[in-house]
């Protein structure tokens, strides 16, 4: 049976609290919930935690300073902020700590849950070797030098179609959340971040259409899809 994963979440609205440890625990988390930073860097340095939900304005310990403290425990644990702040500085702020993720209250919890399940696929995919290479479908795809290859053909591609096109083929045939792919490789989710990564998605179709097999497709509402009849990836 797969070990549940354990959540450290640290919110002071109580019912909010509640609600979220509630839903979780349903969805099959193990959450463990404290209302104030102190509290849950303890439980933190004591128990040991695959996420961490911190809401931002909390007593004793503000969720700022205790992402911080976790930090200097474990650099890689992720971290999404639970927060009703929602200004650039504050979420910039948030990221230059360390943040995987930044939600703003209110928020829908089956969105809260999307996120934590991504950010969860993507550090469970670091941990193996990175993948150097990607075979898709008719293209080969080296990560490292950044290039694209069919038949003869070599494509150089920029770093942040390089970024992207790595993010796609590590969710082949599976939705890419718009959010989470702006987040991870431009920092930022704000519309103008949006409307350039829609113009790189435009330049890899260009790129990819000389294999009719595979396809970028918009996901509405959510995110893209890359999708082909092969993406293996080789590690180095």
């Amino acid at each position: 049976m797969e070990e549940r994963v354990r959540i450290l979440l640290c919110e002071d609205d109580e019912y909010l609290g509640m609600l979220l440890r509630e839903y979780l625990q349903a969805k099959g988390f193990n959450v463990d919930l404290f209302a104030d930073g102190e509290s849950g860097y303890k439980a933190f340095v004591k128990g040991k935690y695959e996420i961490c939900l911190l809401d931002v304005m909390m007593p004793k310990k503000d969720g700022f300073t205790l992402a911080q403290e976790i930090r200097t425990v474990n650099s890689e644990v992720p971290i999404i902020f639970l927060t009703a702040k929602a200004l650039k500085e504050d979420i910039l702020e948030g990221f230059k700590i360390g943040a995987d993720d930044y939600i703003t209250k209110p928020f829908s919890i089956e969105e809260l849950v999307f996120r934590i399940e991504a950010i969860l696929r993507r550090v469970r995919g670091k941990k193996g070797k990175e993948i150097t290479m990607y075979k898709i479908g008719k293209f080969t795809f080296d990560t490292q030098k950044q290039v694209l290859m069919i038949g003869d053909k070599v494509t150089k591609l920029t770093t942040k179609e390089s970024e992207l096109l790595s993010l796609l083929c590590a969710h082949i045939n599976e939705i890419l959340e718009r959010n989470f792919a702006l987040k991870t490789i431009w920092i930022d989710d704000n519309y103008f971040n949006a409307r350039s990564m829609d113009v790189y998605i435009t330049k890899l179709r260009k790129h990819l259409k000389d294999d009719p097999s595979i396809e970028i497709i918009n996901i509405h509402g959510k995110g893209y899809k890359l999708i082909a009849p092969e993406a293996e990836g080789a590690k180095a």
